[in-house]
């Protein structure tokens, strides 16, 4: 019998000229794959969060690019990098916060640039399939260096923890926000494998749930000892001393080191600071947005009400009329993280000058 982790993330199934992905919103009830062929599918789906996470994300717009340029009808290349800024701009309005949905989209978008530079600097005339064909491949690598990634975090991430230990984790940063492994479940999946024997509690995270409904659901179906709790109980189970240690994903982090999480992170981090508890961001580099100077200057997606005062309930749990305030995230300030795990290592405070000197060392 399949269980969660059987199914892909999101995935190209390019002779039916769609990407397949698990609708997140129905799990974990139910695990339906679904198909994404328009650009109001793909818009939608990222939008309504069927598919979400940040890396998940930026494999999902990469994929859609090259399916919205693949019968392009461009005569020249201008027209061709005209549709293709229409079509990514398009995707790009989808969610304001997760950088990796502009990171992949201004990656595919210089590829193809670059592509055709080249040749027009060896003389040759614009040919529609080649570049569709970098379009693809491009995607299919984007997809490939997000598993890499995912596991050298893992691996990063394990060397701050030891057998045995209590770990908390907030939303999902896990397979289903990924296509293999996760960020913040990267180090306990790993740690699975090799007998650490965690114990990982999940916040609920209100109001969309994705730690109860998702990151439990993936870890409770990987056999790891996984127990779920409501979001305002952190600071009770940090009390007791069964945690040892926090994992969490980030949608973006500016150059200084402030992340941008899923809303609550910034209470989870601020308790773990009372409770001498360390706090660990875990970041692909395509997470940290050097562009960004600090968590003042990332836009919060503010989101539908309902999803605070109807969504999980058979009548609404709120009165009509009453104002509501529904941030997605909130940004975690620098000062509370202990460390920023990346595929290449873990940061340190000073976070703007780690960062820097990793972006110079790897990124160049």
């Amino acid at each position: 019998m399949k269980s969660i982790l059987d199914y892909e993330t999101v995935a190209l199934v390019d002779e039916r000229d769609a990407i397949v992905i698990i609708d997140q919103t129905l799990l974990p009830g139910e695990t339906k794959l679904i198909d994404l062929k328009t650009g109001e599918e793909i818009w939608n789906a990222i939008y309504l969060l069927q598919v979400r996470g940040a890396p998940a994300i930026g494999v999902c717009a990469g994929f859609g690019i090259y399916l919205l340029m693949k019968h392009s009808k461009a005569q020249t290349e201008e027209e061709f990098l005209e549709e293709l800024n229409k079509n990514a701009d398009y995707l790009n309005s989808s969610r304001p916060t997760a950088v990796n949905l502009s990171w992949a989209l201004e990656r595919m978008k210089k590829k193809v640039k670059d592509f055709i530079d080249d040749e027009k600097k060896s003389g040759r005339s614009f040919d529609l399939s080649a570049a569709i064909k970098v379009m693809h491949d491009e995607s299919e690598t984007i997809k490939a260096e997000d598993i890499d990634v995912c596991r050298r975090i893992g691996e990063n991430g394990l060397t701050l923890v030891k057998k045995g230990d209590g770990i908390l984790t907030h939303c999902n940063a896990g397979q289903l926000a990924t296509c293999k492994y996760g960020t913040a479940t990267a180090p306990i999946y790993l740690g699975h494998e090799k007998g650490y024997n965690f114990h990982v509690y999940c916040d609920e995270t209100r109001p969309l749930l994705q730690g109860a409904r998702l990151t439990a659901y993936e870890l409770h179906s990987a056999g790891i000892d996984t127990t779920v709790i409501c979001d305002n109980m952190s600071a009770s189970i940090m009390k007791t001393g069964k945690v040892q240690a926090i994992f969490v994903g980030c949608d973006r982090v500016a150059a200084n080191g402030d992340a941008a999480n899923k809303i609550g992170t910034s209470v989870v981090a601020t308790v773990a600071k009372h409770y001498g508890i360390p706090f660990y961001v875990c970041a692909p580099t395509s997470t940290i947005d050097m562009n960004t100077a600090t968590g003042d200057d990332i836009v919060i997606e503010q989101r539908k009400p309902e999803e605070v005062t109807e969504m999980w309930y058979e009548k609404r749990m709120a009165p009509e009329g009453v104002k509501v305030y529904n941030p997605a995230f909130d940004v975690t300030d620098n000062s509370l993280i202990t460390g920023i795990v990346t595929e290449y290592g873990v940061l340190r405070a000073p976070y703007d000058k780690s960062i820097k000197e990793m972006f110079d060392k790897y990124k160049k």
